[in-house]
Formats: structure tokens, sequence, C-alpha cells
């Protein structure tokens, strides 16, 4: 389902460099702001990738930043025209976290830590849908199923044939444990996740409740990686009604810490493929 022009990718990719463009110049955002007479806000979310930007908005901005080289020009409006462009998932209507799978569509590994839940893309469809169902009591049968096809979409990214996702899950036991659509749907659950987990491209480790508490306990959060060395890296924190993308270098390199610790404290890999597999065995009791 991969597009070709990953619309999240290309809008994040413009920001930054019209960003590096802007501090060439020796301009703050406010400066541009009152140039071209908008908000400094929009110059922001320009920046930071997360709006759309227009051809003519690129047009404006390098004629405040003075850029004289029309080939970059050109290439700048050339990044403006492809972010505008839908990816795979906006088939499927409005997606409240649109941006996020943008970037894990492009992204070249994905470090994930879940407190509660089995991770998305290591979801079965029973699973995805008991769970959409009982997070969201109030959404229809149309768009519950809406959602369950995008989460099994977005799973095409660990099972693709070449350069799949690189995943890294650590699952807190609670994860296990919570009963989602009833005992046989665990149980499939987990033996699903068992045998995900011995591909040579998905690492599954289990924290047990004996740790105690730990760096994740404030809750779940993912570190998103891209091949291009101009891409950075990305701490994903998913809310009820808005979701927080972290980019700054101490930012990541704090979750970074944070997720190694986590590492270290659950169970080895075999360790946890065996907790998977005797607590999917306690289901079909």
């Amino acid at each position: 389902m991969a597009s070709s022009v990953n619309p999240t990718v290309r809008r994040r990719r413009l920001g930054q460099e019209l960003r590096r463009l802007r501090e060439l110049k020796g301009m703050t955002a406010e400066e541009v702001a009152e140039r071209l007479l908008v908000s400094q806000s929009k110059i922001s979310r320009l920046e930071n990738g997360r709006r759309s930007i227009s051809q003519r908005d690129v047009r404006d901005l390098c004629g405040v930043y003075e850029v004289e080289d029309q080939r970059i020009v050109d290439s700048l409006m050339q990044m403006a025209k492809d972010s505008r462009q839908q990816g795979w998932w906006h088939a499927f209507g409005d997606i409240p976290y649109s941006v996020y799978i943008g970037l894990e569509t492009d992204a070249e590994s994905l470090r994930t830590y879940e407190p509660q839940i089995i991770t998305g893309l290591l979801q079965t469809r029973a699973y995805a849908e008991a769970l959409i169902q009982g997070a969201l009591p109030e959404t229809s049968v149309a768009d519950v199923e809406k959602r369950v096809q995008v989460r099994i979409g977005r799973q095409e990214r660990i099972s693709a044939e070449n350069n799949p996702l690189r995943l890294w899950v650590v699952l807190d036991e609670a994860s296990l444990r919570r009963v989602v659509g009833g005992k046989q749907v665990m149980r499939e659950q987990l033996e699903h996740v068992a045998e995900m987990s011995q591909l040579p491209h998905i690492t599954v480790q289990v924290l047990p409740f004996d740790v105690g508490a730990h760096p994740g306990i404030n809750g779940q959060y993912s570190i998103l990686e891209f091949a291009d060395a101009a891409d950075s890296s990305v701490v994903y924190i998913e809310g009820v009604t808005s979701d927080l993308y972290l980019e700054k270098a101490p930012d990541v390199q704090k979750y970074t810490v944070m997720y190694e610790h986590l590492r270290a404290q659950a169970l080895n890999v075999e360790q946890s493929r065996q907790r998977i597999e005797d607590v999917a065995k306690e289901y079909a009791r």
C-alpha cells in the first residue's frame, strides 16, 4: 500500500529545508510572519511539517529568503506539490492519526512500548475490532471497520518482502492479561505475536509485573527512525484528542535512554516468547 510519494515525509523534509533557509538568512519566524502578513504559528506549522504547504507559500518564502538559485526554488516547489498528494490511508477518509501513519510508512525502524494493549502492527483483525469497539463505544460499525482496515493496511510494512520495517516492541505483561474480545480472541492474538516474534526483523520483549516501577510507567510511546539522514528521529506519543511529536535531539535522546532501560529490565527474547505462549495456553483452558 505504500505510495512512491509520501506526503507526510515530503512536508516534513520541505519544512526542514525552509527552516534551514530562514536560519541562514538570520531571521526569526516572527520576522518572516511580519513580512508576509501571516501569523507566526503558520510559519511554525509549515516548518514542522504538520500542515500542507502551497507552491505559493514556497514562492513567497523563497522571496523573503532571497533564494537566487532557481533550481532550489523549483525543487522546493515540486516538494510542495508532492506534499499535497494523498497517501494510501486517505482513501479511508478522515483518520485522526494520519500524520503518524505517514511517518510509519516511511520509517526504517520503530521501537515502541505498550503498557496496556498489543501494539497495532501485531494485532489480529478480531483483536483490533474488539479493541476499537471497546475504546470508542460510540463509534459506528462502519467507522470501526474503516479503522480496522487501516490498521491491517499498516501491517504491510512488517510483512513486505523488500525492506520491511524493523520493529522492536516491549509489551507490559498487562497487555497479555487484559482480555480483549474474549479468551478465544486473546489466545489467537498471543499466538500471532509469538509467531511474528520469530521473524528476523521483529523483536518482542515482555516487561513482567515483578519489575515494579520502571521508566515507562507514564505510558505508551514510540520512536521512529528513518533511512535518510535528513530525516530526524521522531518520538510519538498518542493522545485522546491530540498527539505529540517530539523531534528535538535532547527529547529523542531522553526517550531513547528510557527505552534502553525498558529493554534491559524486560525478559529476554526467548523468555518473552515463552511467557506469551504460556499465557496463550491459559486462555485455551
